[in-house]
């Protein structure tokens, strides 16, 4: 479908540790069309997200973390 970048947010860390990592802890994974494949990056903690689609994107995954749990109150 050509869709050039998508994200999982995996804000409660319930994905394998085997996919996610061990501790486990919320985990963004962005997903970039490459070359007709796609490619990943995992995202933690104060780590910035980086997004081709959204070049000038500032936040980190506890950003979003914190603005997800913010909306469910």
């Amino acid at each position: 479908m050509g869709i050039a970048e998508y994200w999982i947010v995996d804000y409660l860390a319930l994905g394998a540790s085997r996919h996610i990592g061990s501790p486990k802890h919320p985990l963004i994974t962005v997903y970039q069309l490459l070359d007709g494949e796609y490619q990943f990056m995992q995202f933690r903690g104060t780590e910035p997200v980086r997004s081709q689609v959204f070049p000038n994107l500032s936040l980190s995954v506890d950003d979003i973390i914190a603005a997800l749990q913010l909306r469910q109150k």
